[in-house]
This record gives structure tokens, C-alpha cells and sequence, in this order.
């Protein structure tokens, strides 16, 4: 395959063209928004389920604390009510007074161990509240971080995006200037070693691989024809001549 010495070098251009575009597409799969997002994204998971828990949690001492509340005021209404009938004088028999104080002692018993349920229930609750406050706060300050790192790889992505429209709008003014034939060439052997297919020889030394050429091999180039189209000896990618190759 031959190319006019300007056309080879206009590849030269394709090539840094689809390098920046390359580091572009790196730096969007590389933006540090993305790996924080990831790493926020399980914290807040977990931060969620645990909330989930505490609410449970606190939703069943809810409960309890009401049921609590309840006997004890069973107890106290009940113990009211002895209290009243023991203070109304209407006992007349010995024995039904004893067993009327007989039963409020009971109750008072009775009220004293549901108070102390009730106590200690409370406290539990108090401790789930706290515990789910502290919870709740802690998951909305990540989603508040991925909210703001969301915005930040977002905005980075958007510049990212413009910087690649830039550089597609100037390949699509060099690639007409190329062959097809060279065009296709250039894309396989881009595919095979790393993003590229085409280098410069430069002082004597492949851009692609970096490997100075043999005394040999710089012959060969300096009778090539000016059209012939080279290639580097040891990476195969196409090997461009320019002013500044040392020959």
C-alpha cells in the first residue's frame, strides 16, 4: 500500500485525534465521583437496612409501651374503685373488710411491678428513639454526599462529553483526507496494539514501541520511495517519516 507523504502525515493527526479521544473515555471511567458514588451507595444500603431495623424496633416498644400504660391503669382504676368502697363505710362484715384490703395490697403490688414493666420499657425506647435519630441522620447526610458527588460526576461527565464533540468534529475534517483502504488499515491495527496503529519516526526511534531502529532498517527507509507506506519491524504499527526523523 502507498500514500502520498502529506496523507501519511495526515494520518499522524488521526492518530492524535483518537488518543485524546481515548484519554477522554478514560477519564469518564475513571472520574474519583465514580468509585466515592459506589462506595456511598453500599454504605447508604446498609445505613437504610439498619434504619429499617430501628424503626421495627421501635414501632414493637411503641406497642408495648402502650399495652404497659394500659395494665397499669387497669390496675389503678381497679384499686380506685377498692379504695373508694373500703372509704365508703358500706363493709359491714369483718371478713369482706379484710378481704377488701387484702385485695388492694395486692393491686398495689401488682401496680408496682407493672410501673416497673413500664419504667423499663420506657428507658428501651428512649434508647430506640436515640438510636433511630442518630440512624436517620446518618442517611441523610450520605444521600446528601451522593447527591452532591452525583452532581459533581454529572457536570464532569457533561465536560468530558464537550471536550469528545471537539475532537470528533475535528476527525471528521481529517479523515476525509485519508484513503479508505489506509483508514481500515490503521483501525485493525489500532485494535491489535493499544489504540496505535500509526507512530512517527522520530530521531530514529519508533513512537509506538519506543525502539530505536537497527542500522538496517533505517537503510531500507531512507531508499523507500517518499510514498511507500512503512512499517515498524518490531510492533508492525504504520511508521510515518517526518522532518524530525534523523534519516
Amino acid at each position: 500500500m502507498n500514500a502520498e507523504p502529506a496523507v501519511q502525515l495526515r494520518l499522524l493527526d488521526l492518530q492524535a485525534l483518537d488518543v485524546r479521544l481515548d484519554q477522554i473515555e478514560h477519564r469518564r471511567r475513571t472520574l474519583p465521583q465514580l468509585a466515592q458514588i459506589a462506595e456511598l451507595e453500599g454504605r447508604v444500603n446498609a445505613v437504610r437496612d439498619r434504619v429499617v431495623a430501628a424503626e421495627t424496633e421501635v414501632s414493637d416498644l411503641e406497642r408495648a409501651m402502650a399495652k404497659a400504660e394500659t395494665d397499669v391503669e387497669q390496675v389503678r382504676a381497679r384499686a380506685r374503685k377498692d379504695q373508694e368502697l373500703l372509704d365508703s363505710g358500706r363493709i359491714g362484715s369483718a371478713k369482706e373488710l379484710e378481704n377488701l384490703q387484702r385485695e388492694i395490697e395486692s393491686l398495689a403490688r401488682r401496680q408496682g411491678d407493672l410501673e416497673d414493666a413500664e419504667l423499663e420499657v420506657m428507658e428501651k425506647l428512649e434508647d430506640a428513639r436515640s438510636a433511630l435519630a442518630s440512624l436517620t441522620a446518618e442517611r441523610d447526610a450520605v444521600a446528601a454526599d451522593l447527591d452532591r458527588l452525583a452532581a459533581e460526576r454529572d457536570a464532569a461527565l457533561a465536560d468530558a462529553d464537550k471536550d469528545a464533540g471537539w475532537v470528533r468534529q475535528e476527525r471528521a475534517v481529517v479523515v476525509p483526507d485519508i484513503p479508505a483502504d489506509l483508514i481500515a488499515l490503521y483501525d485493525r491495527l489500532r485494535a491489535d496494539h493499544g489504540g496505535v496503529g500509526a507512530a512517527a519516526l522520530h530521531q530514529r526511534r519508533c513512537e509506538g514501541c519506543r525502539m530505536e531502529l537497527t542500522p538496517t532498517d533505517l537503510v531500507r527507509i531512507r531508499d523507500a520511495a517518499p510514498d511507500a507506506l512503512l512499517r515498524c519491524e518490531e510492533c508492525r504499527r504504520i511508521l510515518v517519516r517526518t522532518p524530525e526523523s534523523g534519516l
